[in-house]
Parts: structure tokens; C-alpha cells; sequence
């Protein structure tokens, strides 16, 4: 009886995460639910996720009980093999820690870099012992892992420098991958967290600059043709890279900001044969967890429109983007008087006038979790009177920085 391989790739799930304060637990669990469902109704025999398992480096314990009900679900359900690699918001301590213990269970965590590419290569076995899928599972590859610092170096030198060391990293995973494989029919697919050139990202997604500067990008040609699939993560719109369909974001399950509500979320699942390095590609639609919608307009258009959503009684998280005229210094009252008594959940209320814009930016009760940080620095930068010349290079200090920040859980192993 021929054998067949039904991979399924997701990543970003982003457990412990909040959206303006509001917990997400309930959707995320609603999500794995659903998600081991589906593998096992559908005989999904190898899972991957490329990353940003959780939204912080130090998750909450129900962050880590979701992670690890999800896990404990599908290695009862006929998978071989469950793949995960750590995203730039994973602890690497964290998740490495039980990644012994988990292996038992055929479940491969790779937290961090290796200068041993064997490190970073998986050859998965079926249950009769027959390979059937060699992966390269390259986890977030942080600017330590890339380069070396030298002085008098630019921001380009420092750019160049890091989308070298990604090119050359994968380079030789992939190198080591092809050799283990040898002559063996079976497809190779590579799993990688990083920024591809041209992806496409939205406002308020959470998406980080992985490194200082935009330019430390690798493009799809990185990849070559003798893989048969790369599984990427760390963009939250699903998308494929420089036009092809087999090097593909998963993006994340559920919207991780209003800016997402356009795009439809989705699963990859690849079906194949482990005597064949070809693999074919279908999208999962994933299932709306919790409502979220977005309000533009004046008052009267906003007025209408939640008076709408009340007489249906929808349950909906609400972002209000006021755009009229009048400066409605009381905006958040009137939203909050419109909801009152309704399942409907006003998230963010924002007044886009130029006027309004500059009195909120003043307000003492305007919260953080409003602002970005990147905006936080920014609104500094206006305080201070900061000359625009000065600017650029007090953003790469900055940048830099931030950098140090994200990176300090890893840098106490």
C-alpha cells in the first residue's frame, strides 16, 4: 500500500498575546482546539511551526498550558512527527527545556542557532522506520548568530553583513540537508523565522524589525529549487515570496491587530509521497474566533453602525476610527454610551483629526498600550526638540538597543 505524507504548516500563533489590553486566551484555545482536530481527522502525519509559539519571552502559565495541551493532543493522534523552530518573540531557554523529554514523544524543538549544521537538520522516519521527509529547521537567527562587530562600520556595512550571514547559514543547512538525503526520493523542506524581501506587512500587526535597519532581507532565490517546500514564519499575512507559491507564510491564526481583518487566515497543508521530493499545496481556511471589526466615519456613521450591530446582537471587539470634523473631545464617552448594554466591546477609540490627534497626544490618560514603542520613542524625539539631521542615527542607537532587549533571555544560556 502506497504511503502517503500530509504536512501541515502553521506558525505565529502567538499565545499570551493582548490586543489593547483585552486577553486572548479564549481564542487561542478555541484555535488549537480546532487546529488538533483537524489533524487528526484529516491523517496529517507531520506538523511544523516556524515560530513565535508564544508572544513573550516569558509566557504566562496559561500561555505554557495552551503550548502544552496542544503538544500532549496531537502525539495521541497517529502524527509522526511534530516540528517546531523559536521565533524572535520565543525564549529559547524555555522552549529548549523539555525539548529531550519531547523528542521522546517525536516532537523536535530546535531553539536556537548551531555552527553545526547537523544541528539544524531533521530526518524524520514512519512508524515502519522508512524516511519519508528531511526538514531544515532553522529557528530565528538572532544578529550574533550572523556576524561580527567591527569598528567603524556603517548601518549599510552592518545591513550587508547580516543578509549575508542569512544566505550563508541557510546555505549550509540546506548543503548538509542534500547530503543526508543522498539519493533517497524523499521531499526536503526548509522551516526558517525571518523577514523575506518584498513581504507584506499591515498596521498594528506587532510585527518587529528583526534587525537594525530594513535591508537585511534574503530574497526567495535563497532557497533553492531542490527544496520542496519552505515553511516560513514570522509575517502574520499569509503570502508567498517572490511569486512562489511553495515558499509561503502561514501567517498567524488569529488577527493580531485591526490592520489584519482584510486577510483571510489559513493553514498550509502539503500532501505528497515520501518516494517523491514533489509536494502539492492547498490553504485551510481557519474559523473566525472572535469577531473583530473595525468602525471609520463621522459620528452619524459611527452611531449607525453600532446601533446596527446592537439591534443583531453581535459580540464584536470594536476599533472606532472617528474621522469627522468636530473635534468630539468627548468621543470615548459617546462610543461608550452607544455600547453600553450591548455584547459589543470597544477596543480602541481613536480621532483621526489633525486637531483632536494633537490634544490626545497630550492627554494624561492617553495609556501606553496605546502607543507603539517605536511611537513612544518618537513622541521623545518631539519633546526634546530633536533636529531632524540628528534623527537617523539616534534611531539606530535605538533600534539597536531594543535589539539587546529582545535577545537578553537567550543570552543567559
Amino acid at each position: 500500500m502506497a504511503k502517503t505524507l500530509r504536512i501541515l504548516h502553521t506558525s505565529d500563533w502567538h499565545l499570551g498575546c493582548l490586543l489593547y489590553g483585552q486577553k486572548r486566551y479564549a481564542e487561542s484555545e478555541a484555535f488549537l482546539h480546532w487546529l488538533a482536530t483537524f489533524i487528526k481527522e484529516a491523517g496529517v502525519t507531520i506538523v511544523l511551526v516556524s515560530g513565535d509559539i508564544f508572544d513573550s519571552q516569558t509566557p504566562s502559565n496559561k500561555a505554557q498550558e495552551l503550548y502544552y495541551s496542544f503538544l500532549y493532543a496531537v502525539a495521541g493522534c497517529g502524527v509522526h512527527h511534530v516540528v517546531l523552530i523559536a521565533g524572535n518573540h520565543d525564549s529559547v531557554s524555555l522552549l529548549r527545556a523539555p525539548q529531550d523529554l519531547l523528542r521522546m514523544l517525536h516532537i523536535h524543538v530546535v531553539a536556537s542557532a548551531s555552527d553545526d549544521p547537523s544541528d539544524e537538520v531533521l530526518a524524520l522516519h514512519d512508524p515502519d522506520g522508512d524516511l519519508e521527509l528531511v526538514v531544515c529547521a532553522v529557528p530565528y537567527l538572532r544578529d550574533r548568530d550572523l556576524r561580527t562587530a567591527e569598528g567603524g562600520e556603517s548601518e549599510e556595512d552592518k545591513e550587508e553583513k547580516l543578509r549575508q550571514g542569512l544566505v550563508r547559514h541557510f546555505s549550509r543547512v540546506i548543503d548538509h540537508a542534500l547530503t543526508l538525503r543522498g539519493d533517497a526520493p524523499v521531499p526536503l523542506v526548509c522551516m526558517g523565522h525571518l523577514f523575506a524581501a518584498g513581504g507584506k506587512t499591515v498596521e498594528g500587526d506587532g510585527v518587529r524589525d528583526l534587525y537594525v535597519g530594513n535591508l537585511a532581507a534574503v530574497s526567495a532565490s535563497c532557497f533553492p529549487s531542490s527544496c520542496s517546500y519552505v515553511a516560513l514564519g514570522h509575517l502574520h499575512v499569509p503570502q508567498c515570496v517572490g511569486g512562489n507559491a511553495m515558499i509561503r507564510y502561514s501567517g498567524s491564526p488569529i488577527p493580531i491587530g485591526f490592520g489584519e481583518l482584510d486577510h483571510e487566515k489559513s493553514c498550509c497543508l502539503l500532501t505528497g509521497s515520501p518516494t517523491s521530493p514533489s509536494l502539492d499545496l492547498s490553504l485551510v481556511p481557519i474559523p473566525h474566533f472572535q469577531t473583530l471589526l473595525s468602525i471609520k466615519g463621522d459620528m452619524a456613521r459611527i452611531q449607525e453602525t453600532v446601533t446596527a450591530l446592537a439591534q443583531k446582537k453581535e459580540a464584536a471587539w470594536l476599533e472606532i476610527l472617528y474621522t469627522g470634523d468636530d473635534p468630539l473631545l468627548d468621543l470615548k464617552g459617546r462610543v461608550d454610551a452607544l455600547v453600553k448594554d450591548t455584547n459589543l466591546v470597544p477596543l480602541k477609540v481613536k480621532n483621526t483629526t489633525f486637531f483632536t490627534q494633537y490634544l490626545h497626544a497630550h492627554e494624561e490618560d492617553e495609556g501606553l498600550q496605546e502607543l507603539t514603542v517605536d511611537e513612544v520613542f518618537s513622541r521623545c524625539l518631539d519633546e526634546y526638540k530633536i533636529p531632524a539631521a540628528d534623527r537617523p542615527s539616534l534611531l539606530a542607537t535605538y533600534k539597536e538597543a531594543l535589539q539587546m532587549i529582545y535577545e537578553a533571555d537567550s543570552k543567559k544560556i
